[in-house]
């Protein structure tokens, strides 16, 4: 990617478990980014330093997990790079727009994939490249309910940890009510992992 061509990443959709942000920020340090990060009840933000610039990546809390919400201009290549592999990983949806002298480069990319090229010059508007049909609305329920399968079994897993973690509290204070509701939590979690996994 050339160093002097501008990113916008405009409707973004990638979809995160908590692990996996603080996987982000590792990932993001070992890069050899200045960053900070700070959360509230609904967002948990991410604020990367690029030489003079501040990104502040959005995560929206949903009941699943996390959506990284927003329009995003980047200018450094290295964090372009690494929001669209991002992309791409998550299998996540988004309008990509380089902007590169007179020139304009967009991108929809559907479930991690370019689905439409479209390349602008002056006046004139090229597509460069479309993938065959559309989806019918059929075939992407049927994408996003497999998509949302995975990643409900994932959040799942993760809640046994999390639910498991406050047992071990609970049995170390001897607070016999929580031990109670812990195990009962675990018992209702345990069925939805096995109809999950069937």
């Amino acid at each position: 990617m050339n160093k002097n061509c501008e990113v916008e990443y405009c409707n973004l959709e990638l979809r995160f478990s908590r692990k996996h942000i603080q996987d982000l920020i590792k990932d993001l340090i070992q890069e050899g980014y200045s960053l900070y990060w700070s959360e509230n009840e609904t967002l948990f933000i991410i604020s990367v330093r690029t030489g003079r610039k501040l990104v502040k990546l959005r995560f929206l809390r949903t009941r699943r997990g996390y959506k990284m919400v927003g329009d995003y201009v980047i200018r450094d290549a290295k964090l372009s790079d690494w929001i669209e592999k991002l992309i791409g990983d998550t299998k996540g949806h988004a309008v990509v727009k380089r902007f590169k002298d007179r020139q304009i480069l967009i991108e929809n990319i559907l479930f991690g994939e370019v689905i439409r090229l479209v390349e602008i010059s002056g006046y004139q508007q090229r597509v460069l490249f479309q993938k065959g049909t559309y989806f019918t609305e059929r075939e992407m329920n049927n994408m996003y309910y497999s998509l949302e399968g995975d990643m409900r079994l994932q959040l799942r897993r993760i809640e046994v940890d999390e639910e498991l973690e406050k047992l071990y509290e609970a049995m170390m204070a001897n607070d016999t009510d929580k031990i109670e509701l812990c195990k009962e939590r675990l018992r209702e979690l345990s069925r939805e992992l096995s109809a999950l996994e069937w």
